[in-house]
């Protein structure tokens, strides 16, 4: 029987981290299960806020956390999905408006392409400056001036319009990242922006309909994806993250950046450092964290108004008191959340830091029927990418 396997890899600032899924066949419950067969990581070198700065550091830490994870699951990885993230990440919405063609008023697909194409031609010249389109995803359409629920193909009407989200990055960015991977002969069958894949693999089907907004919190960068009515309707990245708290604790402790990691994570013992100086300065740092998450939503018109919440995933999402700070400032229900990793030495463990390598696998599970799409870098144009957001993240959604 041919194994359904899938590989999530996240090059990031701080680690490059690969998950390798399969779905198994569970013969208590006669159904197949979601399962991690092996993960691999290493520091990550030769990047700077999500951008490649050195090729050859950033393929030497990738081969290491693909060899640990190839040995952990006893396989050779063929291909993988990846993410990408940093600063250049951007979420533009834009509208669309076509007249129907067909003589009978129904909405085909030909309709659909050109109502998606009419938001496209819409968008500011500066978003397709050296830009690539990665989704594009409907929010939601209008059929004769009254919003459609659902997907209006087979509908009648005259006037269709549409607003989008456009997720996009920088083109070179992208290209050089997969070259990284294709070059170590693993094939990248898709490119997924690093929110989206966290989103996956940490949000319910119940929170993403209710409203919510999930923080990825990482090393130099906060990425933000905003959920309603079950589909992505902004997305933001701050170039702040919580290697800032480490600088911080560095200068205000007057202490090596080492030791104020270390202090960052497991707090400091007794008579080495003052804990109320140690909150004063981590506090500081997160209160301005959650100001810009609030300002992004207020900017959007979603402060206060997001029933299931703020999500706090990333390996910045760990510090103490993070909950408590976030639901003050947001005036939102607060939770952390990551994914349980099956550890040989420590048994499970949940660990936030894995999330966006872990949603990659769950959306390589979701195409090993073949549905998926290839990545190519070769594809220039910005016309010619960014595929709809139901197509390659709808059907794995629980």
């Amino acid at each position: 029987m041919k194994r359904h396997i899938a590989t999530g890899i996240d090059i990031g600032t701080h680690a490059v981290k690969v998950v390798i899924a399969e779905y198994v066949y569970d013969k208590e419950s006669g159904t197949s299960k979601k399962r991690i067969i092996g993960i691999g990581g290493a520091s990550s070198k030769g990047l700077r806020h999500g951008y490649i700065v050195d090729p050859h550091h950033v393929r030497e830490c990738l081969r290491e956390a693909l060899t640990i994870a190839q040995d952990n699951a006893n396989i050779e990885i063929q291909s993988a999905h990846l993410s990408i993230g940093g600063v250049s990440l951007e979420g533009l919405i834009s509208k669309g408006a076509v007249s129907i063609t067909r003589i009978d008023s129904e909405l085909s697909d030909l309709d659909l392409n050109r109502v998606h194409e009419a938001s496209k031609d819409a968008l500011p010249n500066e978003a397709r400056l050296n830009r690539r389109i990665i989704h594009t995803i409907p929010i939601s359409y209008i059929l004769d001036g009254k919003e459609v629920l659902g997907n209006p193909r087979g509908m009648k009407g005259s006037k269709l319009e549409v607003e989008t989200l456009f997720v996009t990055t920088l083109e070179q960015h992208l290209e050089e990242l997969v070259e990284a991977v294709e070059e170590l002969g693993i094939e990248v069958e898709e490119v997924v922006a690093s929110p989206i894949a966290a989103g996956v693999a940490t949000l319910t089907k119940a929170q993403k309909i209710a409203g919510c907004v999930l923080a990825n919190i990482g090393s130099e960068t906060v990425s933000l994806v905003v959920y309603e009515n079950d589909m992505p309707i902004s997305l933001k990245v701050f170039p702040i993250g919580s290697n800032d708290i480490t600088n911080d604790i560095a200068l205000g402790l007057r202490i090596p950046i080492e030791e104020a990691e270390t202090i960052k994570h497991h707090g400091v013992s007794r008579a080495t450092h003052p804990q109320k100086k140690l909150d004063e300065i981590i506090t500081a740092r997160l209160k301005d964290i959650f100001e810009l998450i609030e300002t992004h939503l207020k900017k959007i018109g979603k402060n206060g108004l997001l029933p299931a919440g703020i999500i706090l995933t990333g390996g910045g999402s760990a510090l103490t008191s993070l909950e408590d700070l976030a639901k003050a400032t947001l005036e939102l229900p607060t939770q952390t959340s990551g994914i349980t990793i099956n550890t040989n030495a420590r048994g499970n463990v949940t660990d936030a830091s894995w999330t966006v390598a872990y949603g990659l696998a769950l959306i390589g599970l979701s195409e090993t029927s073949g549905r998926g799409k290839k990545f190519s870098t070769s594809l220039k144009s910005i016309s010619n990418s960014g595929r709809i957001f139901g197509d390659i993240v709808k059907r794995f959604l629980p």
